[in-house]
């Protein structure tokens, strides 16, 4: 059975090329990991450590969880770390204290009733393809009796209207639909760390039936794709394949004398 991920379907849409290089040549290089994706891994580990904790009813300090993030940071950061944007890595090691310090103030005394972090979901779609994925954390809120899927972004903030049309956590419902069985609802909810804003909405049943057509019809796609196009954009500055892109072995080359 083909295994999908969000990050697997989205790799294809954002350049083929990518897509090709990584998921069917299975070309092995040495990834620079981004200051961004680093941050990204500091501040999840911190908000599971918070959230873990309170599962087994201990509700961390701030300073705490300050420190956890601290550490984390310090035990993994490497210097060889990739830093696009005209910014040192110390400017992003404090944006994660903003953040951290943001969410929980925000939120405390975090009382909703967390069932699991880093939830791992499997949805076979049509016997052929199956999706796999990790939820950052899923809650169940009493007062609305509903589930609520939580998703942490250190990025840049996205509009309601662009999240309507973002497929991850949608089809993270869709398993969890299946899986739990209950028919209860399921919020799915962003929280965009940087902003300190938390965007939430809902997906009707014949939304996320539309969705499992729309990936099918997607995997369908690069089942039978013969040509693989690179796609020269923002994104390419973070790509691992850049020494074997056309692009920028061209683009290289026009500065050879």
């Amino acid at each position: 059975m083909a295994v999908y991920s969000y990050s697997k379907l989205q790799t294809y849409e954002q350049c083929a090329l990518r897509y090709k290089f990584k998921y069917i040549d299975k070309i092995l290089v040495e990834i620079e990991e981004t200051i961004e994706g680093f941050l990204g891994k500091c501040v999840h580990s911190a908000l599971d450590f918070l959230y873990k904790e309170k599962m087994q009813e201990r509700l961390i300090d701030i300073n705490v969880l300050i420190d956890f993030y601290l550490k984390t940071w310090r035990e993994n950061f490497d210097p060889k770390i990739l830093i696009v944007k005209n910014l040192k890595a110390e400017d992003y090691f404090n944006k994660g204290i903003k953040f951290l310090s943001s969410y929980y103030s925000r939120n405390y005394p975090f009382e909703e009733q967390t069932l699991s972090t880093e939830r791992r979901i499997t949805m076979d779609l049509d016997g052929k393809s199956k999706i796999i994925g990790f939820i950052d954390r899923l809650s169940y809120n009493l007062k609305e009796d509903v589930y609520e899927i939580h998703d942490y972004k250190t990025g840049n903030l996205k509009t309601s209207r662009q999240l309507e049309f973002d497929r991850q956590l949608a089809l993270y419902s869709l398993a969890l639909k299946e899986e739990l069985g209950d028919g209860r609802e399921i919020l799915l909810i962003w929280h965009y760390l940087d902003h300190d804003e938390k965007i939430v909405l809902k997906k009707t049943g014949e939304q996320l039936e539309k969705l499992k057509r729309q990936v099918l019809e997607l995997i369908n796609e690069i089942e039978h794709a013969t040509t693989f196009p690179y796609n020269k954009g923002p994104l390419c500055s973070w790509c691992e394949f850049r020494s074997i892109c056309p692009v920028w072995v061209k683009q290289k080359s026009l500065f050879d004398f």
